[in-house]
């Protein structure tokens, strides 16, 4: 049988959110209960797993530090599946769209004329947000802001290269929070910018630090989990006084 002639399933790829179950949208939710088989990230937690029981599973994560399944093998692994099942789910962390790698699955899907659709994901930044009550954008504070990785691709160059905005949004930053802040400090910010860290976001280990930048230049000790670091302004802690 020719490409041309193979028939292959749906593909869908869901974002899970930052973690807690009831974070998935009712849209991704739904799909995930009727997949017959689950590609998913590392950090998709068992509860999570839990809304798809008659699926089989198929960890395909990446957790820093840790050996992890190559790219190129996920991908492989995708059309194998669209092969042998009708409903298949990559599972990912977050948004699928943000630093999820979306772009080279797509291809290898779409390259092979195998149907895909995309369901989106509450991205960690915005849940940070909604956790720590601090938004990301303030009238005449901030209004802009840029989500960064120091993550690369392979040969490419480790050079952390930082954007210009108001509100710095740092994924997978825990172990670069040194580089960051001499960064950062280097191109004249100041000492006392606030910084808040938010380590296994939404979940019940979830983990709230406030600091200033020269307290990240010393680096954030024994955090574990995932991190999100968030720099700027905007991330001083409000006043909770009430008006009268």
């Amino acid at each position: 049988m020719t490409q041309a002639e193979k028939t292959y399933g749906k593909v869908y790829l869901i974002g899970a959110g930052p973690g807690a179950v009831d974070l998935i949208t009712v849209r991704g939710a739904r799909i995930l209960a009727q997949a017959d088989v689950v590609l998913h990230d590392a950090l998709v937690t068992a509860d999570m797993l839990a809304l798809c029981p008659e699926a089989e599973k198929i960890s395909v994560g990446k957790r820093s530090g840790q050996r992890s399944t190559a790219q190129i093998a996920i991908n492989q692994l995708l059309i194998d599946c669209a092969e042998k099942y009708k409903l298949i789910v990559r599972l990912k962390g977050g948004d699928p769209m943000l630093f999820g790698r979306a772009d080279e699955e797509l291809h290898a899907l779409e390259s092979h004329g195998i149907e895909v659709e995309i369901i989106p994901g509450i991205t960690t930044a915005f849940a940070a947000a909604a956790a720590t009550q601090q938004p990301l954008t303030k009238r005449g504070v901030a209004r802009s802001i840029a989500f960064f990785t120091s993550a690369t691709a392979p040969n490419q160059p480790n050079e952390l290269t930082l954007p210009d905005c108001d509100t710095l949004i740092q994924y997978m930053g825990g172990r670069e929070a040194i580089v960051t802040a001499q960064k950062l400090l280097e191109q004249g910010r100041s000492p006392a910018l606030p910084v808040v860290i938010v380590e296994n976001c939404s979940l019940e280990n979830q983990r709230i630090l406030r600091m200033t930048l020269h307290d990240l230049e010393q680096g954030l000790g024994d955090c574990e989990g995932p991190v999100l670091v968030m720099i700027g302004e905007a991330m001083a802690e409000r006043s909770t006084s009430k008006i009268n």
